[in-house]
């Protein structure tokens, strides 16, 4: 029992075996060690939030004096003495030329001719309407008479025309359709001929249904059995009327439809 459950034994396994070594990759290396090891090397955070270790007091013989603080222009160099400069806005204009001078004429320098009289402009038309001198423009007034030299003064427009020539065709449309409405409604005399052979067929047709409504049974107890009943007697009472319709008047007036 204990036998089975060890390994296979094998004559190999008694040959002592060489142990074989990992070789490991190199590791990798930052191109930016360097770098940041002289920047971590570096000082940089002296001082950072208590200050320099000594300050240096001031000395006795720089004390404050009168508008020391006050901005204080640089001087002026040796090269710009004698140069003047003159603000644009205090700078002092041309005089005002006198009576007796003359203007000057030909090219100024904007490279135009400036004219010396200007056309006057036409003033525009209006009309004075109130006794209180209430204007309006002429040409809007209407009483310049540019409608009446047209060609086509004092004739119906075009789209007028055309309006009363759709209206005139829908009228004649509409009368068509009433005329034919009404000769499909009128009513039309039934024959002595047809009259007889209409009270035949509905003789006939209640001959069938009398004929079936004998054969009904005499116990009738079942819902479809009492409706089909009544609908037998329902056609058969409608047959008598137009029975009797049609033997009472000699004259009946139908329809086409």
């Amino acid at each position: 029992m204990f036998g089975s459950m060890d390994p296979p034994e094998n004559v190999y396994a008694l040959i002592p075996k060489e142990e074989e070594e990992i070789q490991k990759p190199p590791r990798y290396v930052s191109s930016f060690h360097p770098a940041v090891v002289s920047e971590n090397k570096q000082i940089k955070d002296v001082m950072r939030t208590m200050g320099p270790a000594k300050v240096e007091l001031p000395s006795p013989d720089k004390y404050l004096k009168k508008r020391c603080k006050e901005l204080q222009l640089p001087e002026q160099s040796h090269g710009s003495k004698g140069v003047s400069r003159v603000c644009a806005l205090t700078q002092r204009r041309p005089p005002v030329p006198a009576r007796t001078d003359r203007p000057p004429m030909g090219q100024t320098k904007g490279g135009f001719i400036k004219p010396a009289v200007m056309a006057p402009l036409k003033p525009t038309p209006v009309s004075v309407d109130s006794h209180k001198g209430h204007k309006q423009l002429l040409e809007t007034s209407g009483l310049v008479p540019k409608y009446v030299t047209k060609k086509d003064y004092g004739e119906v427009p075009a789209y007028l025309q055309r309006r009363s020539e759709a209206r005139w065709r829908s009228q004649e449309e509409h009368a068509r359709l009433e005329k034919e409405q009404e000769e499909q409604e009128a009513m039309q005399q039934l024959t002595e001929e047809e009259r007889q052979a209409a009270l035949q067929h509905l003789k006939k047709k209640w001959d069938a249904l009398h004929e079936e409504y004998q054969r009904l049974p005499l116990i009738i107890e079942t819902m479809s059995k009492k409706a089909f009943k009544k609908s037998l007697e329902d056609a058969m009472n409608q047959l008598d009327k137009d029975i009797c319709l049609l033997e009472k008047f000699p004259i009946i007036y139908i329809t086409k439809n």
